[in-house]
Formats: structure tokens, C-alpha cells, sequence
């Protein structure tokens, strides 16, 4: 399965969510392997620590070997790197991707991340894409050749009116470029459950016929450890609210 994790809308925890995923995945056996697009690093950084500073090749060179017309490109796998959990690999990003964009878009390489997850896919059994929080070259592409979009979502009115935005892009990508493309559904994140706006916010969306998923992500200052020790919730404290609350998710997807 190749899934995207996608928001043009930055803050909604899609890096926590793309690792989280990705390290239960791997957890459970599966061959997994995380692709981080986004220049600001975060998945890279979370799964590495330190080490994502000094990880080569990275995808910013994977973006211009598509612009140097090499007769004998390196392949897809010569650029992904172990991390310190069985089963999880890692394409690294690099902040320099971004200055890359017009380039790539002016060659039109919009194609050539999913001929690249296509020749991955044979030795995984999961690829998660953690996206930069826009809509541009890079989601686009993401998109073009993943076969699920997850959508993860904060309970405010802001990220509810992007939503609209985003789902309308997502179904442009369906129509135009991929489709085979599905939105697996919209995660609720950082859900307050005695709160009545997040709660009203997500009847609302449900009445819509908008594909909520039931799982649910609450908020704990566990996160932000698992962050800074560069730790998976699954490895950190399996049995903690947040890593029961990701496994949900994850097997609500897998059933689907």
C-alpha cells in the first residue's frame, strides 16, 4: 500500500501521524518505508535524531538526479536508509528540496516519484509519504502516485474550511492524473472529547458524508517527549493512551 499523508494546512500533525504509522507498521512485521518530501524534515528527524543532519544521499539529490539527464541513474533504493527500528526505512529529506520546485516543475517530472514508489513497492508492503504542508509539486506528485490519501484533521474552524480546499485538490489529482487514488478518510487529531466545538465539528463533518474515521487522536504531552528522544510512541510506551489510540488507527486502515 503507498498512502500519502497530506494537509495544505501546516500544524495538524501529519509527521507525527506518517511516523507513527510507519513504526507500527513496521512493528507488526510489515516492510516499511517512510518518504519524507517535506523541507522542513520533521519525519527525518524524528526517526533519526541528529543523524538525519548527515544522512547522503538524501531526496533533495534524489529530485536532481531527475534534472542532470544521468545516463545511468542511481537506483530508487540506493537512496533510502536503515533506521534504528526493524522493518522501518527512511528516504531522508533535505531543506534544499524547496529550491528545487520550480525546476522540477518546469521539466515536468510531476510523474517520476510514482515510476520511483512503483519500483519500491516490490520490497515493501507499506510506503507512507510525509508531504510539506502546501499544495505544489511535491504533494502533487505524492499524490499522482500514491493509492491512499489520509487526511489528518484539527478540530477548528480554520482546518475545517481548508478541508473543503484540500478535498476538492485531492479529487482534481483523481480525475486528472491518478485514478485509482481514494481518500482513505480524515483523522481527527488533538480531539478534545469533553469539548463540544471539536465534537460539533465532527458531527457536522459526518452529516456532510465526509469519511471521518472512527479512531481518534487525543493530545498528550507524551508526543512531544516521543519527539525530542526520537521515539515512536510504539517504542516509547506501548501502552500508553496515544500508542493504543495510533494502533486503533492503523487497524481500522488495514480493515478497510
Amino acid at each position: 500500500m503507498k498512502r500519502v499523508i497530506f494537509n495544505q494546512k501546516g500544524g495538524v500533525g501529519k509527521s507525527t501521524i506518517a511516523v507513527n504509522l510507519a513504526a507500527i507498521a513496521a512493528h507488526q512485521g510489515k516492510r516499511t518505508l517512510l518518504i519524507d518530501i517535506d523541507p522542513q524534515c520533521n519525519s527525518s528527524r524524528y526517526l533519526l535524531g541528529e543523524a538525519a543532519k548527515d544522512a547522503a544521499p538524501t531526496m533533495a539529490a534524489y529530485f536532481e538526479q531527475m534534472l542532470a539527464f544521468t545516463m545511468f541513474p542511481k537506483a530508487a533504493a540506493s537512496f533510502v536508509h536503515a533506521t534504528p527500528f526493524e522493518n522501518l526505512s527512511i528516504m531522508v529529506a533535505h531543506p534544499e528540496i524547496g529550491e528545487l520546485q520550480s525546476k522540477l516543475e518546469s521539466r515536468h517530472k510531476i510523474y517520476k516519484l510514482r515510476d520511483t514508489l512503483n519500483e519500491l513497492a516490490k520490497d515493501y508492503d507499506e510506503i507512507f509519504v510525509d508531504t510539506p504542508p502546501a499544495y505544489n509539486f511535491f504533494t502533487q506528485s505524492a499524490l499522482i502516485a500514491a493509492d491512499r490519501c489520509l487526511i489528518p484533521f484539527d478540530c477548528d474552524d480554520f482546518s475545517r474550511q481548508a478541508l473543503y480546499t484540500l478535498m476538492n485538490n485531492v479529487a482534481e489529482i483523481k480525475a486528472d492524473h491518478n485514478a485509482d487514488l481514494a481518500i482513505e478518510g480524515i483523522v481527527v487529531n488533538q480531539f478534545q472529547p469533553r469539548a463540544r466545538l471539536p465534537q460539533r465539528l465532527v458531527d457536522e463533518l459526518l452529516a456532510e458524508g465526509l469519511p471521518v474515521l472512527g479512531s481518534k487522536l487525543s493530545s498528550s504531552i507524551r508526543i512531544r517527549e516521543s519527539h525530542d528522544r526520537n521515539l515512536p510512541m510504539i517504542h516509547l510506551d506501548a501502552r500508553h493512551k496515544m500508542s493504543q489510540e495510533f494502533l486503533a488507527l492503523f487497524a481500522e486502515l488495514q480493515a478497510a
